[in-house]
């Protein structure tokens, strides 16, 4: 494979491309001594790199400005993509400490580069050159440019010396913020975290939850009690089990409380900097709001468009959820014997169950002996993409991960070829923060000659030593979602590492892995993975259809509290800086006031993330792009009714969804790529009726 190599004054980990397969980050070998000056010495090396090309006296080339451009850099990102996967996945003080100090320098050195004059300058000049026809180019190349040069303006390329100063400083704060706050809210959850003493308060929870319960709180330090750690929705997984009305309350209050009970974990400051600033880039960049800044960057275009879906879909969602409040309401009178008791959004999950196990006779805790994580994983997960693109699995267990929790696989095409790595990181732990995610180790480049490297990060709760970890049902499509997104980088097909498998644009990202959550329900993969862990015995088949068959149950409720999510972070991001609240003591009455002119201010069904703890929002690179999910699902139930139409399963349609799209990365606009596999450009209606609402689209 061909290597780019700059040369460093440093002499470490970071220094040279890994030797290990498929350059997989030597981890046993990094410490977090490795990292500040690798950083330093990469940022120093890039501005070298961009320096060279900018010197270069011959008329812009492909090959002389985008190729260096596309190679350089390479000692920053193999340190930077370590650093930024440590600190989400296993964090410490030590690598907090050191993202949070860099931040601002590495805000400062994007700066640089797409605020540099004479580099902009070039590659307009290769623009011109391209189109008069003195110099050729692939498509792939044309749609880089167009894309380079749109990130410079959108960095201040057109703004005078002051201004971009300004905006420079705005640049390095936010980073700075966004480290902050998810430093602080990894510490809040944690805080938070819910320690039981009487095992009786577990009442509900099946024993393997509780001897988990009781293994987490022994790893705290606090031997003989049981811990209930917090995820990072609002809804905690395990208020659907616990019987006790009182606990549930009491889990469902330290949930919402998180990031606005004063102290040092408090996030409210840090939002208010975070929107005000956003806001006056924004403006200094000629959009009217963030909001406008980010659509203007997406499939989406405008914020218009965006507002668009979220209100049409609103209404319907919020009768389905009043309508399904007023049944578990019912449940829950029946339950206690008081016919005045009011339904509470921490009584929602366990009725729902309660109701959904009268309907279809179906509960989690009847499905979970049927889904043990290991077979989910080899018999669903891997064997889904097996049977679709003719790929395989062997693990490697001398490859090491960041963590002895992690596994690592090497992933083999139909023919032997190798196609990449791919890792696990499958339980929750202290220094792991909430909900779940992919991240790229090493992106897939012809350029390069690199493949790709994936990691997946769930957080499910490890079952005592000795025993099977067994999967919620919400869990096993976690899996099969976050699989999606391994299997868009490690398909990746494109020449510039830019463009590389899951660097699209952002309302585009979720798309492919919410279609691999099809899947998870295809008759003959679920009956090879769903079965009993002690007895062998599949899950009945009743069972099965019963599952099927609830599918649109409570999806008012889930529709309605991913909207409220959605629209307030449109509503932070639509505003003015002179619209920010001025006060902490603001921030929850700007996000009740925000949800009631949405029309989604329903009690019962909090957003699923409060803006004290939006992560995506705040710490996770989604700014006024929360929308994406219900977005790129328009496009997945459009993908599924194709799969559908073309006999589901298969070799050939797999092949085709593969070469049509997975593979395609960025190297094309993403809704281009899209019309090209569908045929058509996508349509909605496919998504009403997945989730049951009647908008009158």
């Amino acid at each position: 494979m061909s290597q780019a190599h700059t040369t460093s004054t440093v002499v470490g980990p970071f220094d040279a491309p890994s030797t290990l397969p498929y350059f997989l980050p030597d981890f046993a070998a990094i410490s977090a001594a490795d990292y500040e000056p690798a950083i330093r010495a990469g940022m120093a090396a890039e501005l070298e790199e961009i320096a060279a090309i900018t010197r270069n006296s011959a008329p812009a080339s492909v090959e002389n400005t985008l190729v260096p451009f596309e190679r350089g850099g390479e000692l920053l990102g193999r340190s930077l993509t370590v650093l930024y996967n440590n600190v989400s996945a296993d964090a410490s003080s030590d690598l907090e400490d050191i993202e949070q100090a860099l931040a601002p320098e590495l805000a400062a050195h994007h700066d640089a580069i797409f605020m540099n004059k004479d580099l902009h300058a070039r590659l307009v000049s290769l623009t011109e050159r391209i189109e008069s026809g003195e110099e050729p180019a692939d498509e792939e190349s044309k749609w880089l440019l167009t894309s380079l040069l749109k990130d410079f303006k959108r960095a201040g390329i057109d703004l005078d010396d002051a201004q971009q100063a300004e905006l420079s400083a705005i640049n390095a704060r936010l980073t700075e913020l966004e480290s902050i706050f998810g430093r602080k809210l990894l510490a809040g959850a944690n805080e938070a975290s819910v320690f039981l003493s009487d095992v009786a308060d577990l009442e509900g929870l099946p024993q393997d939850a509780i001897e988990a319960a009781g293994a987490a709180a022994a790893a705290r330090g606090r031997e003989g009690e049981y811990l209930l750690e917090l995820q990072l929705p609002t809804q905690q997984s395990v208020l659907s089990q616990l019987a006790r009305r009182e606990i549930r309350e009491k889990v469902y209050n330290a949930s919402i409380h998180r990031g606005a009970t004063g102290g040092e974990n408090d996030t409210r400051e840090i939002i208010l900097e975070t929107v005000r600033l956003r806001a006056r880039a924004a403006k200094m960049l000629g959009y009217e709001h963030h909001g406008a800044y980010i659509a203007d960057d997406s499939t989406a275009k405008t914020t218009a468009a965006v507002n668009e879906i979220l209100t049409s879909l609103a209404p319907a969602a919020v009768a389905n959820a009043k309508s399904e409040a007023a049944e578990l309401e019912v449940a829950l009178r029946r339950d206690l014997g008081d016919d005045t008791a009011r339904l509470e959004p921490w009584d929602w999950s366990y009725y729902s169950e309660k109701v959904r196990l009268e309907k279809y006779s179906l509960d989690d805790s009847l499905l979970r002996p049927y889904l043990e994580l290991e077979r989910v994983l080899h018999q669903g997960v891997f064997n889904a993409a097996t049977r679709l693109y003719g790929i395989t699995f062997v693990e490697r267990p001398e490859l090491k991960g960041y963590h002895e929790g992690v596994r690592v696989w090497e992933v083999f095409n139909e023919d032997g070829s190798g196609l990449g790595l791919f890792l696990g990181d499958f339980f929750t732990r202290e220094s792991k923060r909430g909900g779940a995610w992919m991240n790229n180790l090493v992106d897939q480049s012809g350029l390069t000659g690199y493949r790709a490297v994936v990691v997946n990060n769930l957080n499910i709760p490890k079952a005592p030593a000795g025993q099977p970890t067994l999967l919620t049902w919400d869990e096993v499509i976690t899996m099969f979602h976050e699989f999606g997104h391994a299997l868009h980088g490690l398909f990746s097909d494109v020449i510039y590492p830019s463009h590389s498998g899951t660097e699209v644009a952002r309302d585009f990202v979720e798309y492919p892995s919410q279609v691999n959550e099809m899947w998870a329900w295809e008759p003959s993969i679920l009956a090879e993975y769903a079965v009993h862990y002690k007895t062998g015995e599949p899950m009945p088949a009743q069972w099965i259809e019963t599952l099927n068959a609830s599918r649109q149950f409570n999806e008012g409720f889930n529709t309605t509290e991913y909207l409220s999510a959605a629209l307030l972070d449109q509503a932070w991001h639509q505003i003015t800086e002179d619209q920010v609240p001025a006060s902490v003591d603001d921030v929850l009455a700007f996000e009740a006031a925000a949800l009631e002119k949405a029309g989604v201010a329903l009690d019962v069904v909090p957003p699923r993330y409060r803006t004290t703890y939006f992560n995506h929002i705040f710490g996770g690179g989604y700014s006024a792009g929360y929308y994406s999910y219900i977005w790129s699902e328009v496009l997945d139930a459009d993908t599924v009714e194709w799969f559908g139409e073309n006999g589901g399963l298969s070799r050939q349609n797999g092949d085709y969804f593969r070469s049509t799209l997975l593979s395609q990365g960025g190297k094309r606009d993403s809704l281009d790529v899209f019309a090209t596999f569908r045929g058509r450009a996508q349509q909605i209606e496919p998504l009403i009726v997945r989730r049951g609402l009647n908008t009158g689209i």
